[in-house]
């Protein structure tokens, strides 16, 4: 059978690249359709600060721990670079290929349908376990605070999984603009945070952590160069699923303009609050008693007023990262649904065309999972699947810079695959350096990916969908490359 079945066959079931696409009616995608037009840049730029700012109030302070403030400097800078370029090459990507499936999307067109569905379902993994490891943070939260008098941390995941899938069945617009305005309110708390820890900055307290024997150990590097490798997954969580914008392009207005806008916007904002929370929150409380914080700003800042005031506002922060997350797990699962890498149920969509099943079911395996408690296991899962996925995307935009030099591109990344090369080199030390942290958490997120391909390679590949939006991308690049 040819590569490519004749084009005015638009019955037959096409074979190429080691799968079978069959093309469905009109009332198959139908409904599966989203709610354009409901985001402009500035949603968007709020989805990609709301993705991460959990990680201000949380979770990057364990890095010092590995590499004292030396080496989680080091490697802030290192992965504040990889993001950076990462999501200049992101920019250029969604801008050329705007549909729902993100990085997905842009590994069908370069990698085809099994390097397309490993990417999608690294992202997968990322957006589904990410939640999870938030709902015990919230829970822990709630539980410091004596909110509603609960004491069991499983009534506040059962809640805020409910409560917020709730919210997003209503729309995409709707359910925006709720998370901008938490937003906001967790960037109102970083402020009153630097307000506050700028009068307790001691310079002394950022190499408090006694050197150790290993090679090149130092008052700024305690645990030598080892300690910079070490620190990587922790510094990942300053912008851990920033890449997930994209993931709205079907939604957004002008999404060849607002969506680059957005992802910029937003990488900009996240560097200008890792670098004060990682300065002050060191230098006021001390390398060493924040290594083992489970409340890092609201403990540097002492038992003052501003001091809860940041505490409640930081349970905000972790509402917002949850709850845009959820949205980017949906529209992930959405896009494969549709497209037949995973049941096509899952990307029906309700009145108000949010995809019900997608939300429903990752959620489901989502709250599951926080119900082990181990947010800092699942928080090392998360950062493996993100950093899968974040070479598979660099090569992806290598591979089309170098296969499809004339595609139009409406942004350009500044230096081309020169700045993604960089990407990709800093995110292969990032998969490797999740095994050298938690290996145990790395072991199962790759056993968790083996299962996704496994059913690929099995039953999926067999039934993908011919006419979905991403598909129809691959068909033009096809097309192109027979004209050629």
């Amino acid at each position: 059978m040819s590569r490519v079945e004749d084009s005015t066959n638009a019955g037959a079931v096409q074979h190429h690249d080691a799968a079978d696409f069959h093309p469905e009616d009109s009332s198959y995608l139908e409904k599966r359709t989203l709610r354009k037009g409901s985001a402009g840049w500035l949603l968007l730029a709020g989805l990609g600060v709301s993705y991460v700012i959990s990680g201000d109030y949380a979770g990057w302070n364990n890095g010092l721990a590995e590499g004292g403030f030396g080496g989680l400097l080091i490697a802030g800078v290192l992965i504040a670079g990889m993001y950076l370029a990462m999501v200049l090459g992101m920019a250029e990507l969604s801008s050329a290929l705007p549909a729902a499936g993100g990085g997905y999307t842009f590994a069908r067109r370069a990698l085809g349908p099994w390097g397309g569905f490993a990417t999608g379902t690294a992202i997968l993994i990322e957006y589904s376990i990410a939640p999870a490891a938030i709902a015990t943070f919230i829970g822990s939260y709630v539980e410091s605070l004596n909110l509603f008098g609960i004491t069991d941390g499983w009534w506040v995941y059962l809640a805020v999984y409910a409560i917020f899938i709730g919210i997003h069945l209503t729309g995409a617009g709707e359910a925006l603009k709720a998370m901008f305005v938490i937003t906001v309110i967790a960037l109102v708390g970083l402020v009153v945070f630097a307000i506050s820890a700028v009068g307790l900055f001691d310079s002394g307290n950022l190499f408090d952590i006694a050197p150790t024997d290993a090679v090149g150990a130092s008052s700024f590097l305690p645990f030598g160069l080892i300690g910079i490798w070490a620190a990587v997954p922790f510094a990942i969580w300053f912008f851990l699923a920033i890449e997930g914008v994209p993931l709205a392009a079907e939604e957004a207005r002008d999404p060849e303009k607002n969506v680059p806008r957005g992802i910029i916007i937003s990488m900009v904002v996240l560097l200008v609050t890792a670098v004060t929370v990682l300065f002050l929150a060191t230098a006021a409380m001390g390398a060493e008693g924040l290594s083992t914080s489970g409340n890092p700003l609201v403990e540097a800042l002492g038992d003052g007023t501003a001091a809860k005031v940041v505490n409640y506002i930081g349970l905000a922060g972790l509402v917002a990262s949850f709850f845009s997350i959820m949205y980017a797990y949906s529209r992930q699962t959405f896009a494969l649904s549709r497209a037949g890498y995973l049941p096509k149920s899952l990307s029906v969509t309700n009145s108000r065309k949010a995809p019900t099943l997608a939300l429903v079911v990752p959620g489901a395996i989502g709250f599951v999972l926080s119900l082990t408690g181990e947010g800092a296991m699942l928080l090392n899962m998360a950062v493996f699947g993100a950093a899968v996925s974040y070479v598979l995307m660099m090569v992806s935009h290598i591979v089309l810079r170098k296969r499809e030099p004339d595609m139009r591109r409406p942004y350009r990344t500044p230096g081309g695959v020169v700045t993604t090369s960089f990407a990709l080199v800093i995110a292969t030390a990032a998969v490797i350096a999740t095994f050298l942290v938690d290996p145990v958490a790395a072991l199962w997120t790759f056993v968790a990916f083996a299962g996704f391909m496994t059913y690929f390679a099995l039953y999926s590949r067999h039934h993908l969908v011919a006419n979905s939006p991403d598909e129809e991308f691959a068909v033009v690049a096809r097309a192109e490359e027979e004209l050629v």
